[in-house]
């Protein structure tokens, strides 16, 4: 694994996480969910090293990624334009691309402007409709939390993330330790700025229709989705399926999103990426 920073605009650098060789014909791009970082798509990178170069970015305000001096930029046209420099930077005119949530939004964003840098899309549990009940349980998570130990927070994150599906106690400990940090007190807080719920505030909360941009979506796409997911509704699933070119993979036990964790959930994306090759 190789890590490294990229500066994508003026301050602003992203980290990113490489797996497999550098030069492999091709390269899948991976982009995380709301609040999580690069190190979700781990697991999956190692599996798929001996055919990919996979690449897994912390977006603006996550991870090892820069924070925004001013929070009005934590937008979507912030991300999409971030990732279009990324790519532009590592020299890729065209990736295949794994979005979680906010990672397949980016997506379906980037692809309305750029259509040509995505020649494959995988998207997890995210679609052309966002119902407001499930965006409000996501924007009233903890915003900055404080944990007295590692422990705590594990345990907190079991709760916060029991959607993600059956995940084995290691990773549920290797979940923690990459997405908090240690303070100075000996406390741990989850490792994303808190002001990038900025622009959730902002804005009145409602359903959320992206019909329109799905429907530019040309490209190959494998969609997963969670059994039990609230935000990837079974009904809009169906409808992105009905448009053609579309393999539906759903995963009983889990809501948003599949952790991409289990081998069970990583078999049907290599599948999936060796098949269509």
């Amino acid at each position: 694994m190789r890590q490294s920073r990229i500066e994508v605009s003026p301050g602003v650098s992203l980290a990113i996480r490489e797996h497999g060789p550098a030069d492999a014909p091709r390269t899948l791009f991976c982009v995380h969910g709301l609040t999580r970082n690069a190190q979700d798509f781990d697991k999956l990178a190692v599996a798929l090293a001996d055919h990919y170069r996979i690449i897994a970015v912390d977006i603006a305000g996550r991870g090892d990624s820069d924070w925004l001096l001013d929070p009005a930029g934590y937008d979507y046209p912030t991300y999409v334009w971030h990732c279009i420099m990324l790519l532009d930077k590592l020299a890729l005119p065209e990736v295949d691309w794994l979005g979680t949530s906010m990672g397949g939004l980016i997506a379906i964003g980037l692809n309305s402007v750029q259509p040509q840098r995505i020649r494959r899309l995988i998207l997890n549990d995210v679609g052309g409709f966002l119902p407001k009940e499930a965006l409000k349980s996501i924007v009233e998570a903890d915003r900055n939390p404080v944990f007295a130990s590692l422990a705590e927070a594990e345990a907190k994150l079991r709760q916060r993330y029991a959607d993600f599906g059956p995940i084995s106690d290691p990773d549920w400990a290797l979940l923690t330790e990459a997405s908090t940090r240690v303070q100075p007190d000996g406390t741990y807080r989850l490792h994303f700025d808190p002001n990038l719920y900025t622009s959730f505030d902002k804005a009145a909360l409602g359903d959320i229709n992206l019909w329109p941009l799905w429907n530019q979506v040309k490209q190959p796409v494998l969609l997963l989705r969670g059994g039990l997911s609230g935000l990837l509704l079974k009904a809009t699933a169906l409808g992105m399926v009905a448009r053609g070119g579309v393999d539906l993979v759903e995963f009983a036990d889990c809501g948003h999103a599949p952790s991409l964790l289990q081998p069970a959930q990583i078999q049907p994306i290599r599948d999936w990426l060796l098949k269509t090759e």
